[in-house]
């Protein structure tokens, strides 16, 4: 379920049964690194609305939690410490962040929930056809370790 009223009125009625939130994690950059920024929130974002289709109904995915590329990983991490937090209180049992920044594969321990990496793909000079093939092949490994997770965490 996507982070829109329809969703969440679905959500509302049927909250027994969903109990994975999703959060995307986008570095901003405004420096050299900003095209890669872009790309990784191409990437990501394609990621993830696919990965929503294929589990509407089990998980909701939440808005994307963005932070400065420039900046240290420490204030994100206690900000993610409150959404979880909220999240638990709130009945979700499983936190899954996705991210193509390498750096929070090393603050995974930090967090409650799972950090899983997805290497960034540069999608700007594809068809759409291409991109579709790409993501989709990705979104099965992520079906996996998604199911590879409940198991561990039931």
């Amino acid at each position: 379920m996507k982070w829109v009223p329809q969703d969440i009125e679905m959500y509302m009625k049927s909250k027994e049964y969903v109990d994975t939130a999703v959060i995307s994690l986008y570095p901003i950059s405004f420096g050299d690194e900003m095209k890669q920024s872009a790309s990784m929130f191409e990437f990501l974002s394609l990621l993830t609305n696919q990965l929503e289709r294929q589990f509407t109904g089990r998980l909701v995915l939440l808005p994307p939690f963005t932070y400065l590329k420039e900046g240290t990983l420490e204030q994100s991490i206690v900000k993610l410490s409150e959404w979880e937090s909220s999240l638990k209180e709130s009945g979700f049992k499983h936190i899954f962040y996705l991210t193509s920044d390498s750096d929070w594969k090393s603050h995974e321990s930090s967090l409650g929930g799972s950090v899983i990496w997805m290497p960034s793909i540069p999608l700007e000079n594809m068809e759409d056809s291409q991109k579709i093939s790409i993501v989709s092949s990705q979104v099965k490994q992520l079906l996996n370790l998604f199911t590879q997770k409940w198991r561990e965490n039931e």
